[in-house]
């Protein structure tokens, strides 16, 4: 390895042993990766000189002054040269897009670090996002007019151009020198002189140039094959991409669950070993399965989407669109920063090279996974399935323009004869059962934000669905030919907010809201003053304007309407769309936790709700009767209720007065309440249920530990209110066995003025949100507390109608011995 980064070296060497691909991919995979592309940039990133003061990530384009001028063209080829040798490909040129070439998030970490250190030359990450070919990056940073070179135009070493950006509009050139470059060529260009920019020529507009390309891939749709109607029956075997992520993943699963279809999955690899170990790490990330069962009906194929005919050979093209009964679309590039020359490769030359092979040989149906996106314009007024879209020309964002490209392209395909469905998730958040996330998900960063700082911005709607969901209709959509060519919607049950901020109120998150432009000032200066890895991804999301129009288009956008997809979902009595509530994202939130995403209230936190439990009674020795008088005099609380909720634990602090344990009163220095231990199941051979177990960590004055264990529990007893009072407690030293034993009980007149009447809660609150949480917590410790008292009295009941299948068959025994007892009588009478 050269030396490294940190001394100023060279560039790490690029092993060809080491996929780097692969390492790239999984940096991407996740928050988690995000933060380590921020690590990732420290470390590759020289520490700023005194005059590179500016962080690099967010510095002023344009040259720093005193150092030697760069002439377009040198600067894009001096590019393609550290590009090439960074990612190890014999040739690229100047408007090779380098994601297109095989970069990932890393390279252009490494690429922003290289041609800072090597090249003086200052470039963001997010630059390299917006629009990747080496022309635009050196556009952006000498600031010039675009200079395209003919498509045509011979290169001065005598090899031919590689063509513009497929598709893409051609401006007019004064020159156009070779930007065909190797990793060994042009490792020696260094600026020479300034180049005047050519005032006649149009000013570099990012927007423009998007919607010239845009139009040039829609042109593509009119060479489509024309093609007859799809036989109308459930598919047989269905071509699926995008199956290591995490909608497609599940698709998978689902059509193998409720289909007969066998499944080919398009995954990238260079072998069908390569290709299938992705499947299966990426099938294990989301806590799915991959068994022989599975690989029974599946075959995997290494192709790439961006690829011309999806990277297969002539025979594997000809043969699949001969097979196949149908074609799902799920893979996309899912990157809020990227621009729209960088996504369009695989977001809509993909798909249409997907059309194509559904229009080939015997028709197909493609069943294109689309996004909401496609209504990303600010302001619009509804979105329904058959409404019409977004105004191209008013999206902002890379991603928008290619979810809308693609829907666009592909309506032209279906006036050629292509059965196309789409498929509009909105935000599609974690998996009800197993906890399973989308780490790209937008609505992933906003909990995490949400969660760690406790404000929310005001948001019209959360129009979101759970995986499971999601997936499910999906797959029943694809299965039933009289579904197909249709727009469906599956964004459930949108949220209001409302609902929202009600969920997190009982969960005891108690959050504030803010308009938009507040929050997002506001969260940009926590991340600024106080920076989080976790929420570094969020944070460059929101730091670029692309990304800001993309979040503040999902949270100021309206209701999305389905009336179809209800429609259908009965008709087959599929799962109906129920709220995302806070029961449902538990499991996605714990999850996110676990990896740091997510802050879930702790015992630690200041409590959310509290009152006084006071208790008298006698004590004695273990084994003696009790006659040394004892009182506690406690405040019980909880953090949340999520703690309720999830672990049924009350917090204990207070004092213990009890001279047989100390002359003074004793601290409570940790404690806990169970509710309901062990569902309430009787101790063994007993008929006592428990119904709370105290669990007390006591220290004297002198700095003695002590530990006191109580229970409260039920008989079938009316008395009800006395046995919910009554505590039998155990008491010893720390480290050794009870010494101590008796009974202690709340006073009858205290129980109503100390836990009902005088429950406290976070004053913070406002006065409905006291009320709520006070609410809450009476509405389940009620609930808790009447079933563990009345499942004893059931128990009675159930013993004294002999309802019991073991009282049953003894009273059958009985009888038949009584019979055959009978009949010996007789015989012996007769």
């Amino acid at each position: 390895m050269n030396p490294s980064p940190e001394t100023g070296g060279d560039v790490p060497a690029r092993h060809h042993e080491v996929d780097r691909q692969h390492e790239g991919e999984l940096i991407e995979s996740g928050p988690r990766g995000s933060a380590a592309i921020a690590g990732l940039l420290a470390r590759f990133q020289p520490p700023p000189s005194p005059r590179q003061s500016v962080d690099s990530t967010n510095a002023p384009q344009g040259p720093v002054s005193g150092t030697p001028a760069w002439g377009l063209e040198q600067l894009a080829k001096a590019i393609v040269s550290k590009a090439a040798a960074l990612l190890d490909i014999k040739e690229i040129d100047t408007e090779t897009d380098l994601f297109d070439a095989g970069a990932t998030s890393v390279d252009a970490v490494r690429l922003v670090a290289v041609l800072d250190r090597e090249l003086n030359v200052r470039l963001s990450l997010d630059d390299v996002f917006a629009d990747a070919r080496p022309r635009r990056l050196a556009q952006r940073w000498l600031g010039s007019p675009t200079k395209r070179p003919l498509p045509e135009a011979p290169a001065a070493t005598g090899a031919p151009v590689a063509p513009a950006a497929t598709g893409a509009p051609e401006l007019p050139v004064a020159s156009a020198p070779s930007a065909t470059t190797t990793a060994s060529q042009g490792t020696d260009i260094m600026p020479t002189e300034t180049v005047t920019p050519d005032e006649t020529l149009p000013v570099l507009d990012d927007h423009a140039e998007d919607l010239a390309l845009i139009m040039a891939d829609l042109a593509r749709a009119d060479q489509l094959p024309w093609c007859g109607d799809p036989e109308p029956v459930p598919p047989r075997r269905v071509l699926l991409t995008g199956v290591t992520g995490f909608l497609g993943g599940h698709m998978l699963l689902d059509l193998l669950r409720h289909s007969d279809a066998h499944v080919v999955c398009l995954v990238r690899g260079d072998t069908v070993q390569d290709a299938e170990r992705r499947l299966a790490e990426g099938l294990a990330g989301f806590s799915l399965p991959w068994s022989a069962e599975i690989r029974r009906r599946v075959t995997v194929l290494p192709g790439d989407l961006r690829r011309p005919r999806l990277g297969l050979t002539d025979e594997q093209w000809e043969l699949l669109a001969n097979e196949l009964d149908s074609v799902v679309s799920v893979a996309a590039a899912v990157d809020f920063l990227r621009g729209y020359p960088s996504l369009r490769r695989t977001n809509v030359l993909g798909v249409l090279t997907l059309a194509e092979l559904a229009m080939t040989g015997r028709p197909k149906p493609l069943h294109h996974i689309s996004s909401i996106a496609v209504f990303n314009e600010i302001g619009i007024a509804s979105m329904g399935e058959d409404d019409p879209v977004a105004h191209v020309d008013r999206l902002t964002a890379g991603y928008d323009k290619s979810k809308w490209a693609a829907e666009a392209a592909l309506r032209r395909a279906r006036d050629r004869g292509l059965k196309a469905t789409f498929l509009r998730p909105g935000g599609i958040v974690g998996h009800t059962r197993t906890g399973a996330y989308n780490p790209h998900d937008i609505n992933t960063g906003l909990f995490s934000a949400i969660s760690r700082y406790r404000v929310a911005p005001k948001i019209n709607y959360s129009n979101s669905a759970p995986v499971d969901w999601v997936s499910r209709v999906a797959t029943a959509v694809i299965c039933e030919p009289s579904g197909w060519g249709q727009n469906y919607h599956l964004t459930g049950r949108p949220d209001t907010l409302t609902e929202m901020v009600r969920d997190q109120e009982l969960g005891g998150l108690n959050v504030r809201v803010m308009a938009w432009d507040v929050w997002l000032k506001d969260f940009l200066a926590r991340c600024e003053s106080d920076p989080v890895p976790e929420l570094e991804f969020m944070a460059r999301v929101l730091r670029n304007p692309a990304g800001q129009k993309i979040v503040e288009a999902s949270v100021t956008a309206p209701m999305a309407t389905g009336e179809r997809t209800e429609a259908f979902v009965a008709r087959h009595k599929l799962p109906p769309p129920t709220r995302y509530d806070a029961q449902a994202r538990l499991k996605s939130y714990e999850r996110m936790a676990r990896d740091g995403l997510v802050i879930l209230p702790h015992r630690d936190d200041p409590p959310h709700l509290w009152f006084r439990e006071t208790m008298r009674g006698k004590v004695g020795p273990a084994d003696g009767k009790p006659d040394t008088h004892c009182s506690f005099a406690l405040t019980l609380s909880i953090a949340s209720m999520y703690q309720l909720v999830q672990h049924r634990t009350i917090d204990v602090r207070g004092t213990v007065s009890c001279s047989l344990l100390h002359p003074d009163p004793l601290t409570v220095d940790d404690g806990e309440i169970w509710v309901r231990p062990h569902e309430g199941v009787p101790h063994r051979h007993g008929l006592d249920h428990p119904l709370l177990r105290y669990r007390l960590a006591l220290r004297d004055s002198d700095g003695n530990g002590w530990w006191l264990e109580g229970w409260k529990t039920a008989r079938a007893r009316f008395d009800y209110m006395k046995q919910a009072r009554t505590l039998t407690i155990r008491a010893g030293r720390e480290g050794e066995p009870a010494s101590l034993a008796g009974t202690m009980r709340v006073p009858k007149k205290s129980y109503k003025r100390e836990q009902i009447d005088g429950i406290r809660v976070n004053p913070n609150l406002s006065m409905r949100e006291q009320r709520i949480a006070k609410l809450a917590w009476l509405t389940w410790f009620s609930a808790q507390l009447g079933q563990g008292l009345l499942e004893p009295t059931l128990r009675a009941g159930a013993e004294l109608l002999d309802l019991r299948p073991d009282a049953i068959d003894l009273d059958k025994d009985r009888y038949q011995a009584k019979l055959k007892q009978w009949e010996k009588d007789r015989k012996h009478l007769r």
